[in-house]
């Protein structure tokens, strides 16, 4: 695709397709909503049939067993039961003239499901549009309504409801079927009680939308995925082809097809065609602007890994923007007035008060096969000067292999041995233990690393208690924040400056505040010091984002997440096993 080409495409059409079909829908809807049939008395009695065939088919089923509507297995059967038994078992989305209007209301925010990474198909949509066809049928034959078909209609619109809110709400995926360790409180709502309220006051679409996460986080990645949508629609962008690096001066077909990649993508403006063949300073600064976008070294070169992130599927980065939405709907109602964020993938620490950033530092996280876990905490103390209390794992994969290498490693990096891992063990000499003889699996001794400059963790321990014992903390190895792609640790998290950090967590930004600081690290001694206001400390994992300024930005999925939860997201609903127990709900 070339920049012409790519020109004419840069202003992207939305679709009629969904517009056409919700709108012949709502017409279907409304027609069967005003159609009075020539029999009043028949007319008038429409509701209680349906009450009654609804009350018939809840009342009927079997508690142990599922609950099916036209082949359909009913996602959130005992909401519907409740919600039904409320109301005397009286048809929410139908009366004695047809479907009432907020059934079209809630069928045309199905359709917009995909909008939010969802799909319309998993929310009854092909039985509701099939049974709203022989509705469409029956009156056009002058048929009399068929409350057996209302009664259906009633059955899934209202699971349809009750599923695409509690995904709304509290996201399609389990995080804990993703990731074991998740241990963060989504949010909480009566979908009951809130349906109703909505048919009271005939607010379906506006009850529907205040489920959506209410993060800008979450508007800015709606707003993406529709972009990137309306590109991958139009054909994408073009694949550079293999060669040497690009960079500023060069000259080539690559170059060409470089551009057209970037103006698709929104990097870089329109040019001067004459220059479509030149390395330019302008493509210098949009390939660094893209480098910035995707957590690359910012050099202005099209190297290996650049070239590798400018090749990636439109595809791919819209199932990233899907994933990165599902783990939005996964976060409590708020993240708290004043509070730390750590992206994961990102290698970032923020402070955030009243929604904006205060304070921003790199910071280190887990090694793939140690990997930091995603979750929330509480700051409540600072220690100084800490001991390291080497966790099993580590001490059987990391320091007894360095122990058998070299019996003088515990003394060189201050790692005093103890019996065992019980309170009060005695301390033990290293040189009375043959380390030939230690294992992995009969490893039972206690390593501690004393305080001190060669201490793993720094001089400085930020503290969230948590069952993974994991924490933010000093690190001496500095020269690791000079890397973009910073997985190095064990799980904790490495912070580039825990000074600053700590001045700003006592609340007294002055000079002597930071001078009392460093005068208590100085002094070599373990102190713990308690902060004024504690602080929620959230462990995230963002693969994309949307910036204040509205710039998408994406990041390697570097522990694998995307790829298992996009499977996730693309599994269909479970299919019903019908028998004769419940054929009757069929």
């Amino acid at each position: 695709m070339d920049i012409l080409t790519a020109r004419r495409l840069s202003h992207f059409s939305i679709s009629l397709g969904t517009t056409l079909k919700t709108a012949l829908i709502v017409m279907v809807l409304l027609c069967a909503a005003i159609h009075i049939s020539c029999q009043s008395a028949v007319a008038s009695n429409l509701s209680d049939q349906v009450n009654k065939i609804l009350e018939n088919k809840i009342t009927s089923t079997p508690k142990q067993q599922s609950f099916i509507c036209r082949n359909e297995l009913l996602c959130g059967p005992k909401a519907s039961i409740l919600f039904y038994m409320n109301r005397e078992f009286r048809p929410a989305w139908s009366g004695n003239y047809g479907l009432l209007p907020q059934a079209a209301d809630l069928l045309r925010m199905i359709h917009d499901a995909d909008h939010d990474g969802l799909r319309p198909g998993d929310y009854h949509i092909g039985n509701i549009e099939a049974l709203l066809a022989q509705l469409d049928f029956d009156r056009k034959v002058s048929r009399p309504l068929n409350p057996d078909i209302l009664a259906d209609l009633d059955l899934l619109l209202t699971d349809s409801f009750f599923l695409y809110g509690s995904h709304l709400l509290t996201g399609r995926v389990n995080p804990e079927t993703i990731q074991s360790e998740w241990l963060i409180k989504n949010r909480y709502e009566d979908l009951v009680k809130i349906l109703q309220r909505a048919i009271e006051t005939n607010k379906i679409e506006e009850t529907l939308k205040n489920l959506y996460p209410q993060y800008l986080g979450y508007v800015g990645l709606r707003k993406a995925l529709a972009q990137y949508r309306n590109i991958m629609k139009w054909g994408g962008w073009p694949e550079i082809p293999p060669g040497s690096k690009m960079e500023l001066g060069d000259r080539g077909i690559r170059i060409r097809v470089l551009r057209s990649r970037l103006f698709i993508s929104g990097d870089i403006d329109v040019s001067d065609e004459r220059n479509l063949f030149v390395f330019d300073e302008e493509l210098d600064q949009s390939v660094r602007r893209f480098q910035t976008r995707h957590g690359l070294k910012v050099d202005g070169i099209v190297g290996p890994h650049t070239l590798r992130a400018l090749n990636v599927p439109v595809e791919e980065r819209v199932d990233q923007l899907k994933t990165n939405m599902e783990r939005w709907r996964w976060l409590p109602e708020s993240l708290g007035s004043r509070y730390i964020l750590v992206n994961i993938a990102d290698f970032e620490l923020e402070i955030v008060e009243n929604g904006q950033t205060v304070m921003e530092m790199p910071v280190v996280v887990g090694k793939t096969y140690r990997s930091t876990p995603v979750f929330t905490g509480k700051m409540t103390y600072i220690e100084l000067n800490p001991y390291w209390h080497i966790p099993w794992s580590i001490a059987r994969k990391d320091i007894l292999p360095r122990v058998r290498k070299d019996p003088k490693y515990l003394a060189k990096n201050k790692i005093k041995v103890f019996r065992s891992w019980k309170d009060g063990a005695p301390e033990i000499a290293p040189e009375s233990v043959d380390w030939s003889q230690i294992t992995g699996k009969n490893l039972s001794f206690k390593f501690r690393q004393e305080p001190g400059p060669a201490n793993s963790l720094g001089r400085v321990k930020f503290m969230f208690p948590n069952k993974f014992n994991v924490y933010l903390h000093d690190t001496q190895a500095k020269e690791l924040f000079n890397k973009s792609r910073r997985i190095f640790s064990s799980g904790c998290i490495r912070v580039k400056n825990p000074i600053e950090l700590m001045v700003y967590l006592l609340r007294d930004g002055s000079d002597q505040s930071q001078k009392s600081i460093l005068e208590a690290i100085n002094s070599n001694k373990t102190q713990t010091v308690k902060i004024p206001e504690p602080i929620p400390v959230h462990l995230l994992y963002w693969t994309a984002w949307v910036d204040s300024e509205g710039t998408v930005h994406f990041r390697e999925d570097i522990y694998g997440r995307d790829a298992l939860l996009i499977k996730a997201l693309r599994e269909k609903p479970p299919s019903p096993q019908v028998s004769k127990g419940n054929a009757r709900n069929r």
